[in-house]
């Protein structure tokens, strides 16, 4: 009934206000997703901005077929600095994931620290060796991709 936690990475080339912009308004989100996960926002009037104790409802396929209800807690905010998201209802049985950015030289070094546990003990941890660590992965790793897409690559 393992815990496991992700440190992703990524020094994007451009200003922290834009950088900060971008990350905090949910509707971005659908743009840093794999087209087959089949993300959407189902939430009614959801704000252009985020805030603390924001409530936010996706629906969304985390394997092919397969549609999962998924709705997030924004539970902290510094601006500019950081925000959690936590998930409410969902496939974990734990999900907590921390956004930091911080100016570099020359760029915004965005941190994410993603805390997890996945649900039916043993078969949760098996789930997570066969196929969920990478599943995340490569989400994470699409991600990357469609930032440098969208602001370039820091050298």
């Amino acid at each position: 009934m393992g815990f496991h936690q992700l440190i992703k990475l990524q020094d994007i080339p451009a200003d922290l206000e834009t950088i900060w912009d971008f990350i905090s308004r949910p509707e971005n989100l659908k743009l840093i997703t794999p087209d087959g996960m089949d993300f959407e926002i189902v939430s009614s009037d959801v704000p252009e901005v985020m805030y603390p104790g924001m409530i936010i409802e996706y629906r969304v396929s985390p394997l092919k077929g397969m549609r999962q209800r998924w709705v997030s807690e924004i539970t902290h905010i510094q601006e500019g600095r950081y925000f959690v998201d936590e998930q409410r209802v969902g496939p974990y049985t734990m999900w907590h994931h921390e956004h930091f950015v911080e100016p570099i030289d020359g760029a915004v070094r965005m941190k994410d620290i993603i805390s997890y546990k996945l649900p039916f003990g043993p078969l949760g941890d098996l789930a997570h060796a066969l196929f969920v660590r990478r599943k995340l992965e490569s989400i994470f790793e699409y991600r990357r991709t469609a930032l440098e897409a969208r602001y370039g690559i820091f050298k």
